[in-house]
């Protein structure tokens, strides 16, 4: 099935980029000048699609953990689609947030929303990279998983093509404020990292963003849209050792739990759209936890599916 996006093209190495776009108002962490957001991206001439790759909640701003943590991009280029990531949104799940993160002083507003749907789409656009669909893909893992979704779902004209891996579709289901608000103030405790406030991003529980946000919710806007879900089962699996559990035990304390809530959730979602008559490609293996060979894997099974195909 892989063999139809590249047929008779001239073999080529991707080439590495290195961008600087400007970040709707937030301040520059990573480098490119005033007012920047970095972005890394793979690419070859002949490629006829172009994937978003969102992070998870720890990003940092020097790097994507899809870069620090797997080869995908500059494989996935070498397979005929173009890969491009951007660099920071430590817990800001790329979207505008309500206010500045007053647990971490922050200073400033979370704008990523802003910056994935025009800042980013324009530098690629500039590329080149929008490719004979007229439409790019986008595919975000954990707290990204439900922002790709969305971002596809508001953005019919640039994006028709989305992925969630291990991420919470259902957002505004009791209990996943709660959830999240946890998730949030955990990286104080266990990594020296900042807490944030789930607050300052929708507002509280009730707030109507929380909704606008949840593609559970808002369900009835993924028609026409090519959907990819996947999530592990919580069970350890190939990559998870014993050696690897006794020298990282964290693996299991907390990829196990993360990767039920991420299974719960996107089996909840899957359900809703196959109910509305959604069609979609899933990828559910018997083990995974919440990681990243689990996610790398994922990525290749969409592209076996077809999911990146123009």
């Amino acid at each position: 099935m892989a063999t139809g996006l590249m047929a008779g093209a001239a073999e080529a190495k991707p080439s590495a980029q290195t961008w600087f776009i400007d970040s709707c108002g937030m301040p520059s962490q990573s480098g490119g000048g005033h007012n920047k957001v970095k972005v890394r991206a793979w690419t070859r001439p002949q490629n006829r699609k172009t994937v978003v790759l969102l992070d998870g909640l720890r990003a940092t701003n020097n790097k994507s953990g899809w870069e620090d943590r797997t080869t995908v991009g500059p494989d996935l280029a070498a397979k005929g689609v173009n890969v491009v990531q951007p660099v920071g949104g430590y817990m800001s799940f790329y979207t505008d947030w309500n206010t500045p993160d007053n647990f971490s002083n922050q200073g400033y507003r979370y704008r990523w929303n802003c910056v994935i749907t025009k800042s980013l789409v324009r530098a690629m656009d500039g590329h080149g990279l929008r490719g004979p669909s007229g439409h790019y893909a986008i595919m975000g893992l954990s707290m990204s998983g439900s922002s790709a979704l969305m971002i596809a779902a508001n953005n019919r004209r640039n994006f028709d093509s989305a992925g969630s891996l291990s991420g919470l579709p259902a957002l505004s289901v009791p209990g996943m404020h709660t959830a999240i608000r946890a998730a949030m103030l955990f990286p104080a405790l266990d990594g020296g990292t900042p807490a944030m406030n789930a607050d300052a991003m929708w507002g509280p529980p009730w707030n109507v963003r929380w909704y606008e946000n949840d593609p559970l919710a808002q369900v009835g806007r993924f028609h026409g849209l090519k959907l990819f879900l996947s999530t592990g089962s919580g069970i350890p699996g190939y990559t998870a050792t014993p050696q690897a559990l006794l020298n990282n035990p964290m693996l299991l304390i907390q990829g196990a739990p993360l990767e039920l809530l991420a299974s719960s959730q996107t089996h909840l979602f899957d359900l809703a759209t196959t109910v509305a008559g959604i069609p979609h490609k899933t990828y559910y293996p018997v083990t995974g936890l919440h990681d990243w060979e689990y996610w790398r894997d994922a990525v290749w099974n969409a592209y076996h599916q077809g999911f990146f195909r123009a």
